[in-house]
């Protein structure tokens, strides 16, 4: 049996694959290694060991946010190596799982827009061209952790409209201290600050939230396709990922369709995709 696992910077989700057969399909809290300290990226490896209830893994396929660097692979690798006590262990970047779970074996462009943010050109094998990470508090156009930091700040600055304020206030009930201590004290801020696009996809239908995040996938377009804009013309297939490309995907296709961008296929997670890719090998 084979084991795959999904593994953004919120959450991870595994599958055991006997043959053709989903034997088992879970999910945990994610990781970045970037930002993830080892015990505890050992903690979620354990819980997945103990989801799986000591059943034969021959082979671990795991791609994660965060793991496009050897020395995050071998780290990851490692953590796997002793909790599960086996060697077969293949670590990708997020963006290979997204190019397996859109494309297959074809080729095109595949964008990730979760917590964080990504994009890359795959060429049916391999990735030719991706987008430098810079992490949230760089980079990370159109992600959640953007689009929330958006919105956290409109609130604060008094920019956000009063009724939504209104509304952000009983939800919330933001301290400023207490907030600035828990993004730049506490532990995975990205994720945190992630959490407020639950309060756009709320209030989708209020012409403010449609602009901020509009505003954030211009963004993503303007930074992530600089690269590959003459890919991105040319190629039929331009896929995303992410539960917010999936989530606010009419905005997203209003945006990419303002920029001649035609995208072929939003994914909200890549894992029933990856699970087609793994049994067509």
């Amino acid at each position: 049996m084979i084991l795959i696992c999904d593994c953004g910077s919120t959450k991870a989700e595994w599958v055991l694959l006997d043959g053709d057969n989903v034997a088992k399909r879970f999910i945990t809290n994610g990781f970045n290694p970037n930002f993830t300290d080892n015990e505890t990226i050992k903690g979620i490896v354990n819980e997945a060991k103990n989801f799986i209830d000591n059943q034969d893994v021959e082979k671990v396929f795991f791609y994660g946010s965060g793991c496009g660097s050897e020395a995050n692979k071998i780290k990851v690798a490692m953590i796997f190596a002793i909790e599960f006590k086996i060697n077969d262990i293949e670590v990708y970047p997020d963006t290979l799982g997204a190019c397996h779970a859109l494309f297959g074996k074809d080729s095109g462009i595949a964008c990730i827009l979760g917590t964080g943010s990504n994009a890359c050109v795959y060429d049916g094998e391999k990735i030719t061209q991706s987008v430098a990470s810079l992490g949230f508090m760089i980079g990370d156009e159109g992600s959640g952790c953007h689009i929330g930091k958006r919105i956290v700040h409109d609130y604060f600055l008094g920019i956000m409209p009063e009724n939504l304020r209104m509304k952000f206030d009983e939800k919330y009930h933001l301290d400023r201290e207490r907030f600035l201590k828990r993004v730049y004290q506490g532990e995975q801020p990205s994720r945190y600050l992630a959490e407020f696009t639950k309060f756009a996809s709320e209030n989708i239908d209020n012409q403010y939230i449609r602009y901020i995040v509009g505003d954030c996938f211009e963004a993503f377009v303007s930074s992530s396709f600089r690269a590959e804009r003459s890919e991105a013309e040319k190629s039929p297939a331009v896929g995303f990922v992410g539960s917010i490309a999936f989530v606010f995907q009419d905005i997203l296709l209003q945006v990419l369709e303002n920029h001649d961008i035609k995208c072929s296929k939003i994914l909200k997670n890549p894992m029933d995709g990856l699970v087609d890719f793994y049994r067509s090998l």
